[in-house]
């Protein structure tokens, strides 16, 4: 890469319990697009947004040995305004969760769990927006591990296009038929739009060797389009729909994602919940994001889990989770997420050391 501007993130208290490897190879999120772990160097490369929301730069996140800070590389910009630079730096310290509450939390849940303290567990990895979680822990609903990565690929691929402006005579068509769609009042569920156009077509065409990989979209970028669009160019099935009213909900200023001033885990909970798309598994999956560990998220891989490593029966799931997690309150979830963390690199080494072709072979199934 050409050019390169230097931040640094201070650590200040969290600096006696965080290791950069341990803070971002611990969940699914890390191997999804456009996150990129780069094992050799122990660092996390991704685009991150300027200030504008709107432009992106590609970051290197690394933690040099006995410092006291994160080191963060912007590639390619020669200047960075104040403004830009406490946006990355605010980015950067959500993904890692550095900050007073965050502390708090690893060192209470280490204090009663001292597996985790030895393993040095209790960051777990997120987004740098929580829209960025909101839409990823819908794609881990009711799909296979490999689709999950391949959707998340194809919405930065989109993002690159949409980013350069390419394919933008297909986004103002679009766009008109928004417009169509508010006045008639109808469904959200509408037909994709030209699917004829030779924009259209080149999506899928034989012209594109290798597709670029961007960002992962914002709720701007993804209300521009349509739901139809969204499900064909990006193979999202059902999920188009939960993913294309939430960003567009979200650009209307009718959902509210600041969820985290909410004083009670139940409120949170319960606002999550009438969101479209976000049943009991999207919500606890989201909840940790939000740094609530309350709920386990229940899902195949869960149940899996209790049956090999706890010799629990299939039919008595949610039972044997409090029962077996309860314990850990207020942290059931990041109990559970270390026990099924040591189960994964039991049966496929350190998932820091994994390359990126092997991150779909990662599941218990």
């Amino acid at each position: 890469m050409g050019s390169c501007h230097l931040l640094d993130l201070p650590l200040g208290e969290c600096i006696t319990t965080f290791n950069l490897e341990d803070a971002v190879c611990n969940h699914g999120f890390f191997m999804m697009a456009p996150n990129s772990w780069i094992p050799s160097t122990k660092t996390l490369q991704r685009p991150l947004r300027l200030a504008n929301s709107t432009t992106s730069v590609m970051v290197s996140i690394s933690h040099p040995p006995n410092n006291g800070s994160i080191l963060i590389q912007v590639h390619d910009i020669q200047n960075v305004s104040l403004e830009d630079e406490k946006a990355i730096l605010k980015q950067v310290g959500r993904m890692l969760r550095i900050s007073e509450g965050d502390e708090r939390n690893v060192r209470e849940f280490q204090n009663m769990h001292p597996e985790a303290k030895k393993k040095g567990f209790g960051r777990l990895f997120r987004s740098p927006t929580l829209f960025e979680d909101a839409v990823k822990s819908i794609l881990l609903c009711n799909c296979k591990w490999t689709r999950t990565l391949d959707m998340a690929r194809a919405l930065c691929e989109l993002q690159a296009e949409l980013a350069d402006g390419w394919n933008s005579e297909n986004i103002v068509k679009h766009r008109k038929k928004k417009r169509k769609k508010f006045a008639r009042k109808q469904s959200k569920v509408n037909k994709c739009v030209d699917e004829s156009c030779s924009n259209s077509q080149l999506l899928e065409g034989d012209n594109i060797k290798v597709k670029a990989l961007g960002n992962f979209p914002s709720s701007k970028e993804l209300a521009t389009l349509t739901q139809g669009y969204l499900k064909k160019r990006c193979k999202l099935g059902y999920r188009a729909c939960h993913i294309f009213e939430l960003a567009e909900r979200a650009e209307e200023g009718k959902l509210k994602l600041n969820l985290k001033k909410t004083s009670s885990y139940e409120g949170i909970y319960d606002k999550l919940s009438k969101i479209k798309g976000f049943g009991p598994y999207a919500c606890a999956t989201l909840m940790m994001c939000i740094g609530f560990y309350q709920m386990v998220p229940m899902d195949t891989e869960t149940k899996r889990h209790l049956q090999q490593v706890h010799k629990t029966k299939k039919e008595n799931a949610k039972e044997d989770v409090k029962r077996i997690y309860d314990k850990y309150a207020p942290f059931q979830a990041l109990s559970f997420w270390l026990e099924l963390l040591e189960y994964y690199e039991i049966k496929f080494g350190k998932l820091s050391t994994l390359p990126n072709s092997s991150y779909h072979i990662v599941t218990g199934s």
